[in-house]
C-alpha cells in the first residue's frame, strides 16, 4: 500500500484533530486562572518582546486552521469541484466565526462589570484568516505562488513596521492604525490620549494570515505523505525566525515576521511528530474529542466564565475550593493554576461525552 496515496485520500487526520484539541485545551488553561495576580510565568504571555510557552498557543491553532483547510478543500478541488461554490462555503463559515466572536464580546460586555465592548478578538482573527486563506487555496492552486504570498507578507510587514515608527507600545504602526480605526473598541483604550492597543488588531492580522498560509503548505505535504519535508521545514523556519529575531524581535502583540517563523517552525515540527505517532504508528489521538468541537468548546467556556464571573460565583468557588485549602499548602500560584486545570478538565470531559455520542457543533 502506498502511504502517500492513502493520506492523499483522507480529508481528516486524527493527529490534526488531536493537536487542535490540545491547543484549545491550552487556551482554556491560559485564559482561566483562578487569581490573575498569581499566574505562573509559563502561563502568561510575554509583556512585550519575547516568546513564552503561552505565546505558542494561538499561532499553533492558526497554522492548524491552514492545515485543515488544505485537507478539506484539496481533495474537492482535485476532484473538479466548482471553485465559486467552495469560495462561497469558505466565506460563509468565515463570517459565522467572526460573528460568533463579536457575540462573545457582547456577552462579556453585558455580564462583566467594567468590561467594555471589543470589536476584534481571537475568533474574529481566526475567521478573517480562514476566509482569506480559503480563497487563496481555492483560486491559487500553485504552491510556488502561495509561497510567494507568504514571503511578500512577511517582508512587507517588516518594511511597514520599521518605516511606520518604532516597535514600542503606542508608537508602533499597528497601534497607530488601531487607534484610528478601532478607538474605544480596542482591547486597551486610553480615553485621555485616544491611544489604543489590540493584540488582534487590524494590521497584525496580516502576518497572522501568513501563519495560516504556512499551514496550507503543511497540509499539502501531509496529503502527499511528505512528513520528512514537514520536519525539515519546521527546523528551517525555527532557525530563520531565531536569526530574524536578532533585528526584528519576537513579539506576539505585533505578530512580527520573526514570530511567524519561530512559532510556525515549532508548529510544523509538532504536526510532523503527531502525524508520525498517531496516523502512521497508531498512537492514541489524545485530545481528538476536544479538537472536533474546538470552537464550540472555546465559545462555551467563554460564556461559562462570563456567567460565573458576572454572578460572583467564580470568586466564591475559587476561594472555597482552591484558595482556602490549597494556598496554605502549595502557595497562591499553585491554587490559581489548579483552578485553571480543573476548569479545563471539566470541559475536556464534556467534549469527550459529545464525541462518544457523535455530537459535533459546526460553526
Amino acid at each position: 500500500m502506498n502511504p502517500a496515496r492513502t493520506v492523499n485520500a483522507i480529508t481528516r487526520l486524527s493527529s490534526i484533530d488531536a493537536l487542535r484539541g490540545l491547543t484549545v485545551a491550552a487556551m482554556l488553561m491560559v485564559n482561566s486562572a483562578g487569581d490573575w495576580n498569581h499566574v505562573y510565568p509559563w502561563m502568561e504571555h510575554a509583556e512585550w518582546n519575547g516568546c513564552t510557552p503561552a505565546d505558542f498557543i494561538f499561532p499553533f491553532f492558526l497554522l492548524i486552521v491552514g492545515v485543515s483547510l488544505s485537507l478539506a478543500l484539496g481533495p474537492k478541488l482535485e476532484s473538479g469541484a466548482e471553485p465559486a461554490q467552495l469560495a462561497r462555503t469558505v466565506l460563509l463559515r468565515a463570517g459565522r466565526i467572526v460573528l460568533l466572536g463579536i457575540a462573545l464580546h457582547v456577552i462579556a460586555w453585558a455580564l462583566l462589570e467594567g468590561r467594555e465592548f471589543r470589536l476584534l478578538g481571537v475568533l474574529q482573527r481566526i475567521g478573517i484568516c480562514f476566509g482569506f486563506a480559503g480563497l487563496l487555496l481555492v483560486y491559487v492552486r500553485s504552491g510556488i505562488v502561495q509561497w510567494t504570498f507568504f514571503i511578500i507578507i512577511l517582508l512587507g510587514y517588516w518594511v511597514l513596521l520599521i518605516t511606520g515608527g518604532n516597535l514600542q507600545p503606542d508608537t508602533n504602526l499597528a497601534d497607530k492604525i488601531d487607534s484610528a480605526l478601532l478607538g474605544r473598541y480596542a482591547y486597551l483604550y486610553d480615553a485621555a490620549s485616544g491611544k489604543t492597543h489590540d493584540p488582534e488588531g487590524w494590521l497584525s492580522t496580516l502576518p497572522s494570515l501568513a501563519t495560516v498560509i504556512l499551514g496550507l503548505r503543511a497540509g499539502a505535504w501531509l496529503r502527499r505523505g511528505q512528513t520528512g519535508r514537514l520536519a525539515w521545514a519546521g527546523i528551517s523556519a525555527c532557525a530563520a525566525g531565531a536569526l530574524w529575531a536578532l533585528i526584528l524581535p519576537l513579539n506576539k502583540q505585533l505578530w512580527t515576521s520573526s514570530f511567524v517563523l519561530w512559532t510556525g517552525g515549532f508548529a510544523l515540527l509538532a504536526i510532523a511528530l503527531a502525524h508520525y505517532l498517531v496516523d502512521l504508528r497508531g498512537w492514541p489521538a489524545l485530545g481528538r474529542s476536544f479538537g472536533v468541537n474546538a470552537i464550540a468548546a472555546y465559545a462555551g467556556s467563554w460564556i461559562t466564565s462570563c456567567i460565573l464571573a458576572g454572578s460572583g460565583a467564580m470568586a466564591a468557588l475559587y476561594r472555597v475550593l482552591f484558595d482556602v485549602p490549597l494556598t496554605p499548602l502549595a502557595g497562591p500560584y499553585f491554587s490559581s493554576a489548579a483552578f485553571a486545570m480543573v476548569f479545563t478538565t471539566l470541559w475536556w470531559m464534556l467534549m469527550k461525552l459529545f464525541y462518544r455520542r457523535g455530537w459535533r457543533i459546526t460553526i
